[in-house]
């Protein structure tokens, strides 16, 4: 018998790009771990060990920047789960209706922000919300309801909330093209047996579809947990780097760049930093573990 060849193909081709990976991600992750064990004391570099932790989650003074920051991303990743990501699914169900004219533009029209750079779009959406310049008021005031505006990005208790919404507004083409996708790929012999059955319209979509699709909704749900406790460009161009009003908008990337970098009077400590980002990835790494845990648990008892 023959002995089989070791395809030796496979690591020829996958180098390159394992190589890249390593020196712009796994080098940078594993340089940031070892910073957040050291501290400059004196001048000089000295091994501390955890003590960056304990001082970020117990110290009253990064504590409470840390735990505001941490509750608003929960909050914007929040708002991005209950609302982009059913609107992704809704927008997916009615461009994939084969009956629907014109779905193609509608596609594109929806993706297009998706494409736009971050500062524009931040930048874009402070002008058109601003009280003294913006568009949003005369808008508001032309279909009679602008005793509902209010300067959003300007009140504690609305601005992250607006910044979210307007992230949704950017993303949501996300969402539905992977659902588009995952429509388009259900065999049409299981929607015509749902139709000799009866099953059609909404009773097609929540009975037979929606199952089907779970798959690429648990998908796009670990994709938004890891990319809104990732964010930071939207909240840094609408609203800078201090995140106001009174860091109501602040998250944890813009919390890591403050104390990494330095801001105004505020001196860079690459060391803290570091500890923040460290904290950021074991905070995603442990959402998307427990949610593959649950997965898997799922799994197996519809396997029993």
């Amino acid at each position: 018998m023959q002995k089989r060849r070791f395809p030796w193909h496979i690591p020829v081709f996958l180098a390159p790009a394992v190589i890249i990976y390593t020196l712009v991600m796994i080098f940078p992750l594993f340089n940031t771990l070892r910073l957040s064990l050291f501290s400059k004391i004196d001048q000089e570099r000295v091994y501390v060990g955890l003590e960056n932790f304990r001082t970020l989650f117990l110290d009253p003074i990064w504590s409470e920047q840390f735990w505001n920051a941490l509750a608003n991303n929960f909050w914007f990743f929040l708002i991005h789960m209950v609302v982009q990501n059913p609107i992704g699914v809704a927008l997916a169900a009615i461009l994939s209706h084969p009956r629907l004219r014109f779905a193609a533009l509608y596609r594109s029209a929806i993706f297009i922000p998706t494409i736009l750079s971050f500062v524009i779009v931040g930048f874009a959406w402070k002008l058109i919300l601003s009280p003294i310049w913006g568009i949003a008021p005369s808008m508001l005031d032309a279909v009679g309801l602008k005793s509902l505006f209010a300067p959003w990005l300007g009140k504690e208790e609305y601005a992250l909330t607006t910044l979210a919404l307007v992230s949704v507004w950017q993303f949501v083409g996300i969402p539905m093209m992977l659902i588009y996708a995952a429509l388009l790929s259900i065999p049409e012999e299981v929607l015509e047996a749902g139709e000799i059955d009866g099953i059609t319209g909404m009773s097609a979509f929540w009975k037979i579809k929606l199952p089907l699709i779970l798959p690429s909704i648990g998908i796009i749900s670990i994709l938004t947990f890891v990319g809104n406790f990732n964010a930071f460009d939207l909240i840094y161009a609408a609203q800078g780097a201090l995140a106001g009003p009174d860091y109501s908008t602040d998250i944890l990337g813009t919390f890591m760049y403050r104390t990494f970098f330095g801001f105004q009077l505020q001196l860079g400590d690459p060391h803290m930093g570091s500890a923040i980002a460290s904290a950021m990835f074991g905070i995603i790494l442990v959402g998307v573990c427990i949610y593959l845990f649950g997965i898997q648990t799922r799994m197996r008892r519809y396997q029993m």
